[in-house]
Parts: structure tokens; sequence; C-alpha cells
């Protein structure tokens, strides 16, 4: 394998070093142009690595995401959420003794001062709970402003264990809010995502027991979407934490980034698109009109995935047991039926359109009775452990810095201002 790339430039030759399959971009200063030296031009950072991380590895082509090296499928299958927060935080799985302090320490801090719960209540009702989230996170670092001082080792941990065990009660709050329901206090009675089940859903009565399959699905929904590398979000909350800043601001960059329909928005197209195609009997029709181009198969298909999304194979498993407490949903067999022509269309496996996690989560979340715009929220409580690891990474990288991309400059120069009576 080579272990230099050389780029000659007129008369010069030029030789850069590669290390882990890449070469670093400031080599390219070396190399002059017509334009000052050498930079990559790629929007979207299709092909450029901005951090060196040990969180979480994808191979796309091969279908494989890890946490810290442990097989995703493992972990969904034997782990819990906290479990799995706990490993992309602090590196490996915890030991029993570790885990039950862990879950105490999460446990301690669910509650929210009354005046962040204000900002939700005085939310306009049927405003966007990731308009309410984004706010109410936003306002906790009024009430913990020891948060700023990241080279704080304690700072670090007492806030970030803050921000995970209150993200799931400010969610709970927001959704409820919409409803015009009362808010539900976390109980001590009950774990991680029984808590929060029972926040959402709670009722008249004196005590409230979420059925245990339901419990293990958004245990494993949770889990699956914990992290998943440098995606949008996670880069947005990597650049704000890279301009010295806590992991209450940092995480409202990645929820505001999640909200966007081309992130976390995704699974609410898949459910519009079943409903649109409304029954099994229109799936060809469907499938043609994708092929000629009039409509969009979405749930299909990843930036990084070029194979089954592993994440996709368990949620689907997650659906079932979902649906044995719920009832079918009635789209399922239209997602199923999509699925199987499109797994074996010549046209969609050449271009490697495979189901991934987006395609059966809305299903999901439908089939909890969640309006559509609760479905980002429910991403956003688990990926809040993700993006506190990344958070806590970049601060403590000795190479990161303040992230300012270059640009390529298209607009005029040199011009002559002219006064607004001669223009």
């Amino acid at each position: 394998m080579a272990k230099s790339v050389h780029i000659r430039s007129g008369s010069a030759e030029y030789e850069l070093p590669i290390t882990d399959g890449t070469i670093r971009a400031t080599d390219l200063r070396q190399i002059p142009t017509d334009d000052g030296p050498l930079a990559t031009y790629d929007p979207g950072f299709v092909n450029t690595a901005a951090c060196r991380s040990a969180i979480t590895f994808i191979d796309g082509d091969a279908g494989v995401l890890e946490y810290r090296g442990y097989p995703i499928e493992q972990l969904a299958e034997t782990s819990s959420y906290l479990e799995v927060a706990y490993l992309l935080l602090k590196g490996e799985l915890p030991t029993p003794a570790q885990l039950a302090q862990w879950e105490n320490d999460v446990n301690h801090h669910r509650l929210v001062h009354e005046n962040a719960k204000d900002i939700i209540s005085k939310s306009r009702y049927d405003s966007h709970p990731m308009a309410k989230l984004m706010s109410s996170v936003a306002s906790l670092h009024a009430f913990y402003p020891g948060s700023r001082n990241i080279s704080d080792p304690e700072e670090r941990e007492v806030n970030v264990i803050r921000l995970l065990a209150k993200m799931p009660t400010l969610a709970a709050f927001a959704y409820r809010h919409s409803l015009g329901r009362n808010y539900i206090y976390p109980s001590d009675e009950l774990n991680f995502i029984e808590n929060f089940l029972a926040m959402l859903f709670k009722r008249q009565e004196r005590h409230y027991k979420a059925d245990e399959r339901l419990v293990r699905a958004i245990d494993v929904l949770f889990i699956l979407h914990a992290d998943h590398e440098q995606n949008c979000s996670t880069n947005a909350v990597r650049a704000v934490a890279s301009a010295g800043n806590d992991p209450y601001t940092s995480a409202v960059a990645g929820i505001a980034a999640l909200f966007g329909p081309l992130h976390g928005g995704a699974n609410e197209a898949v459910l519009k698109m079943l409903a649109e195609i409304g029954s099994v009997d229109r799936v060809p029709e469907f499938i043609e009109g994708v092929k000629a181009g009039r409509a969009k198969l979405m749930g299909f298909g990843h930036r990084v995935y070029k194979n089954y999304d592993p994440r996709a194979r368990i949620i689907k498993k997650s659906a079932e047991e979902v649906f044995e407490v719920t009832g079918v949903n009635p789209r399922l067999k239209i997602a199923q039926e999509l699925e199987r022509i499109a797994l074996g269309e010549e046209y969609f496996v050449s271009r490697k359109l495979y189901p991934n996690v987006d395609f059966y989560s809305g299903l999901i979340y439908e089939a909890l009775s969640f309006p559509p715009a609760m479905f980002t929220v429910m991403f956003a409580v688990p990926r809040t452990s993700g993006w506190m690891a990344q958070w806590q990474e970049g601060v403590l990288d000795p190479e990161q810095k303040i992230m300012r991309p270059r640009q390529i400059y298209t607009g005029h120069r040199g011009r002559t201002w002219v006064p607004v009576q001669d223009r």
C-alpha cells in the first residue's frame, strides 16, 4: 500500500505522507497555484476527515456498525441504553457496580428546574416539540453556569450526566404540553426507559407500568440511535464545541441540525410515502413511478451504507414486538411489500438502495400514538449520549482547533462605491 502520494505542479514534485488513509489538508499548502496555496473543495464533507475518533466505527460497504468496537447487533441484543451510554462516554462496558452507580447518578438528575419547565409552558401549544426542546435545553446553561468551565473534569462529567438525565424529562414535557396534559415528574421507582414512558403516557392511574415488550423495544431503539459517527448533528455539536462551548449549548446545535427533514425527519417522510401509496396493491405502481423519476423512495439508501443498514434489521424485529402490544400498524403490509419488491429489483439492488433505520422506526412511533412531530424528539433523546461522547472527545483532543472551513470565493472584487443618487 502507498505510504505517500506524489503531486506534480509545474516543474516541481511534492510528496505528501499518507496516514490512516488520509493526507493532511495543511500539507497541500506547500503547493502553489495561481489562486494561492492548494486546498480541497468538498461540499458536505463527502471525503474529508475533520477529527480522530474512537467512538463509532462504520463500514458502509459491509453494513458494519460498532460502538467502541462492539457490534451493534450484540449491544442491541444484550445491553440497556444506559449501559451503552456509559460505553460511549467512558470507552468500556461497566462492571455491575459501575453500572449500578451510573444508573443512580443519571436518575438523581432527572428533575428540571421549574423555570425550565415554564419555558415549555409558555410556548404555543401547537408549536413544534423540537422547538420546545431546543429552547428548554438552551436554558439549562443558565441554571448551571459552571458548565462553561469545560477544562474541569468534574464539571464536564456532572453536566454531561445532567443533560442525559434531563433530556427525557424535557422531551416528555414538550409532548404533554402539545396535548394540553399535566406534566408527570420523574419517579425513582422506575428505570430510565420505564420512567420516560410513564412521563409520556401516564394518565389517571395511580401507578403506570409499561408493557415489558414496549420497554425493551424503546431500549433497543435508543441503543440504535445513540451515535452514528460524524453525521450532520454530530458535526454541528463538534463545531460549536470547538469554540469552547459547554454541553448544553453544543447539544442545542445538535438538536437544531437533527430538526432538519434531511436528517432526523426522514422517518416522518417514510410514513408520508406509505400514506400516499395507500394500499398494498398500489406498490407496483409506486415502484414504477420511482424508476421513472415521478416519485421518491424514502427510507432506502444511506449516505454511508451501501449495504443493508445493520440497524434496520434489528429495528424490524423490534417493530414486530411493539405490534404485539399495540396491534399491527396498517401501513406495515405496505412497507413489507415495498421492501420485498425493492430488494428483488435489479434497479434498486444495483444502486445499493437498501432499507435504512428510518424505514421502520416511524411505524413504531406511530403505533405508539406519537404524532409525527414527536418522531425527531424521540431521536434526539438517545442521540444525546453520542453527542456528549463526541463533545467530550473533541474537548480533550489536543489537535482540535476551532472549526473554520475554507471557501472558494465567487463574488466581485475591487468594486468602487457609488453614491446612492448616482446608482
